[in-house]
Parts: C-alpha cells; structure tokens; sequence
C-alpha cells in the first residue's frame, strides 16, 4: 500500500514514516522541511497533486502547530491562522480534485471554542466529512521530538528532568489524556487497511483513554532520574481545564498499549 505522509517531518508524521516502513508499507514523505517545494501554503502545487494521484492513501498531518507553549505565543496571531487556512484550503482542493481516500488528523481542542487552534481543526474535520474522507482526534500525543519550540509537554519535562530540575510553567493540577507516538501510528495504519469499512460519518478519537495531571509527570521522571520538581503558579491557560471526552468509536479497530510510565521511560532513553 502507498501511504502519502502531508507533514511527514512533524510530531506525529516523523514516528509514522518509520513505523509504516517498519511495516513493509511505501511511504511517501512531504514537508516543507525535506523541500520548499512542499510547502502547502503555496496556491495549486502541482508536485502535490502528483503525489497524491501516486498514492493509495493520504495521511493529512500537516498543520503549523506545537505544545502549549507554542500555542499560548502564537495561536491567535496573524500568521498562524494564514498559514493553517492555506495549508488546509491548499490540501483539500488536491484531495477533492484527485478523490482520493484521507485521513485528517484533528485534535481534541476542536471541541474548545476558545482555541483558535481548536477552531482551525473543527473547520477541517467539517471538509474532512463533506468529502467523504476519515477524521481522527489526537489527545496529546509524545514522542521523540527535535524542535524546542514546538516541543510537548513530557518532551520538556524529560530534558529538564535531565538537568536536574524540572520548573513547571503552570500549578500541574490540570489534566490530560497522553498517547505514545508508536500507539498513534498503529491507530493509523489500522484504519488505512480498513479504511473501505469505516463510519465516515464519525469522528475517532486516539487517546489512552486514561487522564492524569501534568505533576503526575513529573513524579514519574522523579522516580527515573531523582530531579527537583518546582511547580509554577499559574493555572492551564491552554486548555481552561476543559476535559471532554473522547468518543470510543476507535476500539473496534484499534486499543492503546503503551501505559504513560512505559512510554515515559522509553522516551526518556532516547535522550542523553
């Protein structure tokens, strides 16, 4: 099967390249970081529509996006919301002239209409659905990540963690719901092998299904490298404590089998 990964260099695209190769799976990677020319901002690309008349399947990860930092700096300025407009206008006229099958990768901050983000994804998955095409909502997934600015929560944490001292941005009493990057990749590939027999109609939600708070974090790194922990005195700005709950429409294809403390430790070996 060709699998065509938009944004294949991000946080989630980077561990599903190597884990559809893993699977004997043909990838093809596009990103704006591999080449300028894949940059979805730019009006008709015609190198994309080559690409997705070559594939079997379209993996639609691509989004100008990162961690809570990141989206408290810059979600609600001028440039994020041009860039995601464009790479989502951009990508769903390719994917409407060439039909081809789709999976548009949402997140549970769709359902947050104080998010700008959150906002930006609930009009994809609208497009997502009108062109008949899967739409999926990742709850904070975690993995190996390279970009500082960008990086996630359990990402920061195990860097510091590292150093000694972990500082909190917030108070840690909030909550989420983390998935392994391996787990989400598998999620993935289960639904493109299906995808013929998939509800269109409804949206997936890929997640642990279990919440915990950001300070349980940091005691389990606690335990791995015996660091500081020092709070901050600020509550989730991100998120507001909002806590919605995933649907469980994935479970007929797909569970989570990486517990936090595995993935945590797991991840915590790949950096020195």
């Amino acid at each position: 099967m060709k699998h065509l990964v938009l944004g294949s260099s991000g946080q989630v695209g980077n561990h599903l390249v190597k884990y559809l190769i893993n699977q004997k799976q043909q990838v093809f990677e596009y990103d704006i970081i591999n080449n300028p020319n894949q940059d979805l901002r730019n009006d008709h690309a015609p190198i994309l529509d080559a690409y997705i008349e070559e594939c079997d399947i379209v993996h639609f990860l691509a989004f100008d996006v990162g961690g809570s930092k990141y989206l408290e700096k810059y979600q609600d300025s001028y440039d994020f919301i041009s860039n995601n407009m464009k790479i989502m206008y951009n990508t769903f006229e390719s994917l409407k002239s060439n039909k081809k099958p789709f999976i548009f990768a949402s997140s549970q901050m769709s359902e947050m209409g104080h998010s700008t983000y959150g906002v930006l994804k609930s009009l994809g998955e609208k497009l997502t659905h009108e062109l008949g095409g899967i739409v999926v909502k990742f709850w904070n997934v975690y993995g190996y990540e390279e970009d500082e600015e960008k990086s996630h929560v359990i990402t920061d944490f195990i860097k510091m963690a590292k150093s000694g001292v972990i500082k909190m941005r917030t108070d840690g009493t909030e909550s989420r719901q983390f998935l392994y990057a391996d787990d989400a990749c598998e999620a993935l590939y289960n639904l493109s092998t299906r995808y013929d027999e998939i509800d269109k109609t409804k949206d997936y939600s890929i997640t642990s299904f279990e919440w915990n708070k950001i300070y349980e974090i940091a005691k389990i790194l606690d335990v791995l490298s015996s660091c500081e922990i020092i709070p901050g005195d600020k509550t989730d700005e991100t998120q507001r404590n909002a806590m919605n709950e995933p649907n469980n429409n994935i479970k007929k294809y797909w569970k989570p089998k990486t517990s936090l403390e595995k993935g945590i430790m797991k991840l915590y070996n790949m950096y020195d």
